[in-house]
């Protein structure tokens, strides 16, 4: 399994003690250092089931500065996943991905349901 985190990150934190607490066995990825890539993020994002919008940190100061709210409803999917292979910063995080799996965010009822 890969976790995907940005280490100053206190969500990224939390996920990471709970992944340890919870005995499950990950590699850790920098999201800055490592970014995922456009194939990766288009992998992910299919499996996810999940809208594209979650898959950005809306949250973020690049986001922020970028104007991404307005600007992603007229962009196609395929150029908001090469905009998100750009910088780790535009996403969202803490990510864990496996064959079956992938879960944007923490939210720790839904790593329980999925993760044990």
């Amino acid at each position: 399994m890969l976790f995907i985190c940005y280490p100053k990150c206190s969500t990224c934190q939390k996920a990471k003690k709970w992944l340890d607490e919870n005995g499950i066995d990950y590699t850790e990825r920098h999201i800055v250092e490592s970014n995922p890539t456009y194939e990766e993020l288009k992998k992910w994002h299919a499996i996810s089931g999940l809208p594209l919008k979650k898959f950005f940190n809306t949250s973020g100061m690049l986001y922020k500065e970028m104007k991404l709210k307005d600007k992603l409803p007229s962009m196609s999917e395929d150029d908001q996943l090469k905009l998100l292979a750009t910088n780790g910063m535009l996403v969202k995080r803490p990510m864990v991905v496996d064959e079956k799996t992938v879960l944007v965010g923490f939210k720790e009822t839904e790593w329980k349901e999925k993760l044990k």
